[in-house]
């Protein structure tokens, strides 16, 4: 079974370095990695030259202009051979070194799956040793996508097959092409997932998700968008209440920090 990882960059140069060697320190070898670069004028590329010789062939990269982040995306997945595909931001990287085997195993266990997604943690980009949020998919149920639920989507890995059938990332959507993506896929479409109890990826903060609060008024407006256009009923008010599980979950996480390491 082929994995496809696809790793977005424009100027990555200050992490892409953490992101390849993740990939690279994985125990699973039927890895297929693309990267798609955005035409960086950093470091960006010669960090991927650095390490193309250490994938045996197994990388795929361009460099070019593109239309934004889902873009990018879909330029990868287009190019992508794999059985599954995922995608690894360039920012982000493995929790450890098994990840893809767990991932491959689940889908191989149940020939009836069409996506796996588990969790993943955020930290600090000044200190990747402490978590900052843990963000689990353990709740997740295709009827909470009504309240804006999600899984996380740096966890989430698809059969290539599902997206050839139910389309791209919609590249009208700034930042939550992710969700509609999923709730096209999971909520309209009803593909068949499964939860992996597992800390998938490490995030560092400050993408583009979590930037603020002009971030959360963009998200909600994609959102509603995002329902509307797969005729989907739901409201602000609905959608107002995840950020309270949200807040919650941000609690738990520094409550559990602290009692383990003291901090």
């Amino acid at each position: 079974m082929k994995v496809s990882l696809i790793t977005v960059t424009y100027n990555s140069g200050a992490t892409l370095k953490d992101t390849i060697e993740s990939v690279l320190s994985q125990d699973y070898n039927n890895i297929e990695y693309i990267i798609i670069d955005g035409k960086s004028t950093d470091n960006t590329l010669n960090i991927i030259q650095k390490y193309e010789p250490l994938f045996s062939g197994r990388i795929k990269y361009i460099s070019e202009k593109d239309n934004g982040l889902y873009d990018a995306m879909n330029k990868g997945i287009m190019k992508a051979t794999g059985d599954i595909i995922g995608i690894l931001n360039s920012d982000d990287f493995f929790t450890t070194n098994n990840i893809i085997t767990q991932i491959t195993n689940a889908f191989k266990k149940n020939s009836s799956i069409d996506a796996v997604y588990g969790d993943i943690h955020f930290v600090n980009p000044n200190d990747l040793n402490k978590c900052v949020r843990y963000y689990s998919s353990r709740i997740f149920k295709r009827s909470l996508m009504r309240l804006g639920f999600m899984p996380a989507h740096p966890s989430f890995y698809i059969k290539r097959e599902c997206i050839l059938k139910y389309g791209l990332y919609k590249t009208h959507y700034k930042i939550a092409a992710d969700f509609e993506f999923l709730l096209r896929t999971i909520f309209v479409y009803k593909i068949k997932t499964f939860y992996l109890p597992i800390d998938m990826v490490t995030m560092r903060t400050g993408g583009a998700s979590t930037a603020g609060l002009e971030a959360y008024k963009q998200i909600m407006q994609e959102h509603l968008k995002a329902f509307k256009e797969n005729h989907i009923y739901t409201n602000r008010m609905i959608l107002s209440l995840r950020y309270i599980y949200k807040i919650m979950e941000i609690l738990f996480t520094k409550i559990t920090y602290k009692k383990r390491y003291g901090k």
